[in-house]
């Protein structure tokens, strides 16, 4: 165990009300070795035998790698170590022996570069960043399931952060995947002539500023649309939502022990020597939060089966990262027969992830529980993961939410655009698409607990993993923020970008890509040793950053065997 005095002091005069700033500064493999004590501490289920914690060994550069003061990396890399270890306990539940007890190994560098994954892969020798940058993405995809999505002025910043009627107050307008839809229940004329993305965004602004924050908060709430104030860290602790989030784990699974009893459930012995092989998996999941549990799991074996409707729209390139190891199908479950193939898949599965919004499947007869009533007459539990926005309970939790919606909730923008220097309440993305990343680790390892659990006593799990919780997190005293001073100099030394309210994630993921690049090319090139290829896949030759998690035993650690596929490559599937 770690054994390093951490202290924090107050940020206010610095990152805003409720900030936190470390007041010695650790290297980067020792603080996350702090924090992985930390939320091993603090996550019910999760070991409490200091001896194998010290089985998990972080390495990596000692500086912080990417823009602002929030420690994202290291958050990463305590989660991906406690996989590995679940992983581990896995092992010995089904082989019946200890597993090897120094055999989790996690680099720092590669939970941070893992975070921006979906801009690091490389199809036919070139890389997507690239390809972005030029224009030349939507060429390597045989299907556009994009749909027209964020095209033109108005639509391209439908999502961006706008100040309001009081300009101390800003607030993170989203357009979802429908913008039109959007901008016009605000009154905004989509046939307006405008030219280019800054017009588009002037024009926007000049429109919401005409709203207060609360006004916009109402009406998104009325219509069941997306958006949030944009607040101080301090600001959402003191909401109701942010008390009844704060009041759960970051790691939040619960045995449903008022379900029909069902016994333990041994896990399958199998020529795949990884934690998980054997465990079906079905997700009905979209964009990046849903599909990154699935991804994390099939890492470590699981069957996952990734369920699409390709009426509906979602971002090409995310495919290229996060159907790794997978196998997609396409369902559209408002018909009889596809609905009849779901639930054939269901009789069997024994992890159920969905990320649509929170009890929006139950009338479909997809919600925890039917499936426990499905999991009763089988005699065998389930897993249910919910990925959703503000958590599992409160006034917000059936509300839709984005990655962007976790940073304005939580804190997270508003502390960047105080790092930016810009003026007070001026609210700026993170760097990454951090929340959406944070919640698939976390939701994957709330499920890896839920399962050995499952092995040990029986019974069905629920597991909810919640964006705002995943940038709550990086915002909290315990694990601090960067002074100002460490934090500027990884500005100087990577030489980034100032970001900028208007600018879409994407945008912005690209100048971090850029400034990696600039400094650790060898991890980003195409023979890295973080990367892992693939020479037979729908797009050819392709190479994708690797699970960050290493076990001692190779044939155990978690990687893919199969390469990335498309949404909704199959009309039909069944069981392996």
């Amino acid at each position: 165990m770690t054994h390093t005095r951490h202290e924090t002091v107050p940020g206010d005069d610095v990152y805003g009300p409720g900030t936190f700033i470390d007041k010695n500064v650790l290297p980067a493999s020792e603080d996350a070795r702090r924090i992985f004590e930390l939320l091993a501490t603090r996550t019910p289920g999760f070991t409490k035998d200091a001896g194998l914690w010290d089985t998990v060994k972080f390495e990596g550069r000692p500086s912080p790698m990417i823009p602002g003061p929030m420690k994202a990396p290291l958050v990463s890399a305590a989660l991906h170590a406690m996989c590995g270890l679940v992983g581990n306990e896995l092992l010995e539940l089904r082989d019946g022996k200890p597993a090897n007890r120094s055999s989790v190994t996690v680099n720092t560098d590669h939970a941070g570069i893992w975070l921006g994954s979906t801009f690091t892969t490389y199809v036919e020798g070139s890389d997507i960043s690239t390809l972005a940058r030029n224009r030349s993405l939507s060429k390597i995809f045989a299907r556009d399931f994009e749909q027209g999505f964020g095209v033109g002025p108005l639509a391209g910043r439908a999502t961006a952060l706008y100040p309001t009627k009081d300009p101390r107050v800003w607030y993170q307008l989203h357009g979802s995947l429908d913008a039109c839809k959007t901008l016009r229940s605000m009154g905004v004329d989509m046939e307006t002539p405008l030219q280019s993305l800054a017009e588009g965004y002037n024009y926007i602004k000049d429109h919401v500023e005409k709203w207060s924050a609360d006004e916009l908060e109402m009406h998104n709430v009325r219509h069941g649309l997306c958006g949030s104030i944009c607040y101080s860290p301090e600001g959402w602790r003191k909401t109701e939502m942010g008390k009844r989030l704060a009041a759960d784990p970051l790691v939040n699974y619960t045995h449903e022990s008022y379900a029909h009893p069902t016994p333990p459930i041994p896990l399958l012995k199998s020529s795949d020597r990884r934690p998980l092989a054997g465990i079906k998996v079905l997700e009905m999941v979209r964009i990046i939060a849903g599909p990154t549990i699935g991804v994390t799991l099939a890492s470590f074996g699981a069957d996952v089966i990734r369920v699409n409707c390709s009426r509906l729209v979602d971002l090409n390139v995310l495919q290229l990262t996060l159907n790794a190891g997978k196998r997609t199908v396409d369902l559209d479950i408002s018909k009889e027969n596809d609905m009849n193939t779901l639930r054939e898949l269901l009789n069997d599965v024994d992890v159920f992830i969905q990320g649509f919004r929170y009890g929006s499947l139950d009338r479909k007869g997809l919600g925890l529980q039917s499936l426990l009533e499905t999991a009763a007459k089988r005699n065998k539990g389930i897993v249910y993961v919910d990925e959703n926005c503000y958590g599992a309970h409160g006034p917000f939790a059936e509300r839709p939410g984005w990655q962007q919606i976790g940073d304005a909730a939580s804190g997270a923008s508003y502390v960047m655009g105080r790092f930016w220097v810009y003026e007070e309440g001026t609210s700026v993305l993170p760097p990454l698409p951090v929340s959406d990343m944070m919640t698939g680790v976390v939701g994957a390892l709330a499920t890896m607990l839920a399962i050995r659990d499952r092995v040990l006593k029986g019974g069905s799990y629920h597991v909810v993993s919640s964006l705002v919780a995943g940038d709550t997190i990086l915002l909290s005293p315990e694990v601090g923020l960067y002074p100002m001073d460490v934090a500027q100099k990884t500005l100087d030394d990577f030489k980034f970008e100032r970001s900028s309210p208007d600018q879409f994630v994407s945008e912005i993921l690209l100048q971090v890509v850029d400034g990696w690049k600039r400094v650790f090319p060898e991890y980003l090139a195409r023979e890295s040793p973080f990367m892992a290829s693939f020479k037979d896949t729908p797009w050819g030759q392709m190479e994708i950053l690797k699970p960050v998690a290493k076990l001692a035993d190779e044939e155990a650690t978690p990687r893919w065997k199969t390469g990335p596929v498309p949404i909704c490559q199959n009309s039909n599937i069944s069981w392996a």
